[in-house]
């Protein structure tokens, strides 16, 4: 596999098709490399389709005051940017690369073209919006969680469920993940020591082993 075509082949909304018609798409994107810290969607920049091929990107919006609102971490396979490619103006959506992140790029007219040459995708983009909303609304859930240490057991149990193994990587710096939480980096780390005074966690640095998950699933 070519690592032009990885891009086309790790979306979920472009790997079910036949691998002639993934060839097709991989002619229209584009490839780029960020450096961490680069943004690669900012208001008012071009519509496009940012596909993660290796890296993280964390998308943000700023709030009134300027501080920095944690939405989502894209991680490879995943993408950004679709809901401007329908015409949605972005006023104050931000994403930028964790690391060294390598993305395709797939412009407006294109993609376009791609829902009416292929109308199956159309499903499918609805699909994984869906999913994509779900994931929005259980952050909304985390912050209606009075205790931190509460909101920080269930993500742990969801990178759990996700990744289908007790050991875990978290996908972003610990800043982020107080901000995803709603919290400051001093209580995420005092909370951390909590659960693993309990035996409930072991932690080395962003890699995590759930211990106990049934005491876990408790907290």
């Amino acid at each position: 596999m070519t690592c032009n075509h990885l891009c086309v082949s790790l979306v979920p909304l472009f790997n079910h098709l036949d691998e002639e018609d993934q060839q097709k798409i991989n002619q229209l994107v584009t490839h780029h490399t960020f450096e961490k810290g680069e943004q690669v969607i900012t208001p008012n920049g071009k519509a496009q389709l940012v596909i993660v091929a290796s890296g993280n990107l964390k998308v943000y919006q700023l709030s009134a005051s300027g501080k920095e609102q944690l939405l989502r971490v894209v991680e490879p396979g995943g993408y950004e940017g679709e809901s401007l490619l329908f015409g949605a103006v972005n006023e104050n959506l931000f994403s930028e690369a964790l690391q060294k992140t390598a993305v395709c790029l797939l412009k407006q007219a294109d993609f376009k073209q791609l829902l009416l040459d292929y109308p199956e995708l159309s499903l499918k983009l609805l699909e994984i919006n869906a999913k994509k909303m779900t994931k929005i609304e259980q952050q909304s859930q985390f912050l209606t969680i009075e205790k931190i240490e509460e909101r920080l057991a269930l993500y742990l149990l969801d990178l759990s469920k996700v990744a289908q193994t007790n050991q875990v990587t978290i996908p972003m710096k610990m800043k982020e993940l107080a901000t995803f939480l709603g919290t400051t980096p001093e209580t995420l780390s005092r909370k951390f020591k909590l659960l693993e005074q309990r035996d409930l966690i072991l932690r080395t640095g962003y890699h995590v082993e759930i211990l106990d998950q049934d005491k876990l699933e408790e907290v």
